[in-house]
């Protein structure tokens, strides 16, 4: 069996519930969903839109192949309406990407892991690190807390509080 760390989230339709049927995808159809993190909210990334996104980090047991993972991240993401009209940054109803799969490096054409910006982004560091703070990176030689530490990005992100969860709190 393969560990690997997947960051699901979006920002379009009903996020709470695409997050949810993300991750009920994810088991179905790569494996056992060992670990998740809370969900976070953050700013948009890397352009402008008026809606946050959601995003949470899953720990993942699999028995499939790294390529056929990717291949089936992106069944479950057109299954859930994600259209890709463009390699640019965009809104979008649910997104999966790979971070981690095993202590693996692979650079192939269709897959990059660990994943390329992932020491770059908040919406990543902080659930990842969450459920896994002392995971080293094969690549930069450093923890996940550390590397959330030393993170120039100063996008917003916070723990997210469901509506249901703001009206018990009200």
């Amino acid at each position: 069996m393969h560990r690997v760390y997947l960051i699901i989230g979006g920002n379009l339709g009903n996020r709470e519930e695409l997050i949810d049927k993300t991750a009920r995808q994810i088991e179905q159809m790569i494996g056992k969903v060992v670990k998740r993190s809370d969900i976070f909210e953050s700013e948009p990334w890397g352009f402008d839109h008026d809606t946050n996104f959601l995003n949470q980090v899953l720990e993942v047991e699999t028995s499939l192949e790294a390529l056929c993972l990717l291949d089936t991240c992106q069944l479950i993401e057109k299954n859930l309406g994600r259209k890709r009209d463009h390699d640019d940054y965009s809104a979008r109803t649910v997104d999966i990407d790979v971070l981690f799969y095993d202590d693996c490096i692979y650079t192939l054409p269709p897959l990059v892991v660990p994943h390329r910006k992932l020491h770059e982004r908040m919406f990543v560091l902080k659930p990842l690190a969450q459920i896994t703070p002392t995971l080293m990176h094969p690549l930069l030689g450093k923890t996940i807390n550390e590397l959330l530490s030393s993170c120039p990005d100063s996008t917003q992100v916070w723990r997210y509080a469901s509506a249901e969860k703001r009206r018990v709190m009200a």
